[in-house]
Formats: structure tokens, sequence, C-alpha cells
């Protein structure tokens, strides 16, 4: 271990747990309730769902017509590791053509995180804009990311137009802290902003070719190629998962802190279902045999489920603007949102108004972790 803190372990420990009560006193949901009040309130919303579901959060929306048709902890704000892609894509994709062509520097791949998933992007070779892509969305390579959003105009102006571009999805939930997904202090999303990201992208022809994507060949260099997978399993087959019939994609992430998250979208029958799955507590192949399972109760008994919400529309498409609830009363429904007003305050609000003495409880208790845990590790 490295460094030093004032702090002793025991009094850090003793702040962590201090903080502890005050973190964990009310739901981590929204305080505004963008698609419906059912959306904001704890427990399955719906019926007849599958059994053993072990995910922390997770959202089953018909992507057509927007509606929610079962959730749970739809606004629980947790780390989306490599799923925020969706949103980078969503902000990024369409402003360089796809035969335009970059040659990469060092200073394009210097500021990767640690422990980051890699595609194999080296400086002094030229990539076009599609091989770049292909690298973000098959193999979540943060370095794919990190030249498209230097090409974009940097790392930070990159942060920024994801972070206006959610609050145009009306992804309220998201605070977007890096262009990749890795693990930040700060950044998070639900999945109810992950399912927007991937319903909005799926517009794109673009977005839709690189997520349904199984392989493709990426430059080493010279004349040769390497072949690169897409590491979405209900896709590919891989590590004895299923392939899902009809599925189009979307999007995968992991990382050792954040744990497994995924969106997918499937099309049966002239139907096409989204879901989104945060944070299992069972196995590597959970978040997507759980993923499954909520699509194969959606193509079936949620076919003929009344809705529980739904999936707003972003406001440049003249979405209806949800309002911000204050702190500590109960939040409204967004305009034209099923459900009557309910549910509670997010800890995150009450941690953000509760002065810097929570803001130093936190810290210590982050530092110490940080601390005592190895580097986080995203593997897709």
């Amino acid at each position: 271990m490295h460094g030093s803190s004032p702090l002793s372990r025991r009094a850090a420990l003793g702040l962590a747990a201090a903080a502890i009560p005050l973190a964990s006193a009310t739901p981590a949901y929204a305080t505004t309730v963008v698609g419906g009040a059912r959306l904001a309130r704890a427990g399955i919303q719906g019926t007849g769902l599958p059994r053993k579901l072990t995910a922390a959060a997770w959202l089953v929306a018909d992507a057509d017509s927007g509606e929610v048709l079962a959730s749970f902890n739809a606004h629980r704000r947790l780390a989306p590791a490599s799923t925020l892609k969706m949103l980078f894509a969503d902000t990024v994709l369409a402003k360089f053509d796809r035969t335009e062509r970059y040659k990469v520097t060092d200073a394009d791949l210097a500021d990767i995180p640690s422990g980051s998933s890699l595609v194999g992007v080296k400086p002094g070779i030229t990539y076009t804009v599609e091989q770049l892509w292909q690298g973000v969305f098959l193999r979540s390579g943060n370095d794919a990311v990190h030249v498209l959003a230097h090409m974009n105009g940097g790392v930070a102006k990159t942060v920024a137009q994801m972070q206006a571009k959610a609050e145009d999805l009306q992804a309220l939930d998201t605070h977007v802290v890096s262009p990749d997904g890795f693990d930040h202090k700060g950044q998070l999303s639900s999945a109810y902003d992950l399912t927007l990201f991937a319903r909005h992208g799926l517009k794109s022809a673009d977005f839709r070719e690189y997520c349904h994507t199984r392989t493709a060949n990426f430059p080493a260099g010279g004349k040769k190629t390497f072949q690169i997978q897409n590491t979405d399993r209900l896709l590919t087959g891989a590590w004895g998962v299923k392939t899902y019939d009809g599925l189009i994609g979307v999007k995968n992430g992991y990382t050792s802190n954040a744990g497994n998250t995924f969106t997918g979208a499937a099309t049966r029958g002239g139907r096409t279902l989204l879901v989104t799955v945060m944070h299992p507590k069972s196995g590597y192949n959970a978040v997507y045999e759980e993923t499954a399972a909520l699509l194969d109760w959606g193509f079936g008994k949620g076919s003929s489920a009344p809705a529980v919400g739904t999936l707003v529309e972003p406001l440049s498409e003249g979405g209806a603007k949800a309002t911000p609830t204050p702190t500590g009363k109960a939040p409204t429904a967004a305009a034209g949102a099923p459900g009557s007003a309910a549910g509670d305050p997010s800890p995150w609000r009450l941690l953000e108004g509760a002065g810097g003495t929570v803001v130093l409880l936190a810290g210590g208790a982050w530092a110490l972790r940080r601390r005592w845990k190895n580097r986080p590790q995203q593997a897709d």
C-alpha cells in the first residue's frame, strides 16, 4: 500500500459506521418521478414476474410504445459500468462519418484509467471511425472511447455533453464523471436511465448495427488485423450462455466495484422489448440469465400486462418536462405519467443537503475503501 491518511483505520471505520444509518435510512430513488409514480416505489411493480431475480434493480419496457411493463427499483442510483457507453454513443456517434480516418497519438491514450478494458488501439495507427466504434461496442474498449472523445474536443468536453444529453433525455438519475463508465466516485445511473439511453440509441441505424455485430477485424498495424468478438453473451453464446432468439444488442458492463450491468433489446413477432438488469448478486452469467428471464416474461405474460410507467420522450423531441420535487416532500409524476404520487426522497439528495459533516464522513469511508481494496478492474 502507498500513501498515508491522517485518519487511523479505527477512526475511519468509526466514521464510515456513523455514515451508514443516514445513507441507508431511505431507499435510493429519484426525488423526481420520471415516468410515473409507481416507478419510485420500493418493491416489484408488476405481477407474475420470474422468481429468483437477484438484481438490485431492473426494468422491462416496450421499445416502441415506451410502456414500462414491470420494474424493481427503477430509479435506484447505481454504478453503471460500461453500460454508460450507450450514453457516450448517443452523444458522439452522429458527429463523425463512419468512413472518416484518424491517426491516433500518444496524447489520445494518456488519460485511460488503469485497469480498463481495452480493444488494442495503438498510437501511430490510422483507424476509421467505424473501427473505433466497433472497439467501443464489441470489446468495450476504453482506449477507443478516449480516442473518440479526443476527436470530439477532449474528455472534459465530452463528459459535459453527455451530461447535457442525459438531461435532454430526462435521465435525471445519471451523473457522468467519465465517458467510458469506469468506476469514479459519484458516477451513477439507474435501470430507468440506461433503458432511456438504449431506446434512444436504437433509433440510429449505426448504433443498432454496432451493438448487433458479433465479430470484426481490427487493425494491428500495416496490413495486419486481428479479430475482436462482442462481449455480449446473449448475442454470442459465449461462456455457456444460451443465445437469445431475436436479440438486437445492446450493451453489457462490468467492473470489480460496480458488478455486472446489462441492457438488452430483442424483437419477436414485430414487438421489441428492452430489459435492463443492474448488479445481480449471484454468478457472472446471472446478468444475462436474469435479462433472458425478463425478456421471456415480457414476450409472454407481459404482452397483456398493464403498464406501470412509461419511458419519457426527450425534451428536444417534445417530451413533457419533469419538475424536481423539493427534498422531504412526496414526489409527483411527470405530466401524462400513470400512477399517483408516492415515494421517498433520495439519500443522494439527503447527503447533498446534510452539509460538510456528511461529506467528510463519506469521504473518510471512501478513502479507507480505496486504501484497503485493489484498484477496480473493468472486464467488459
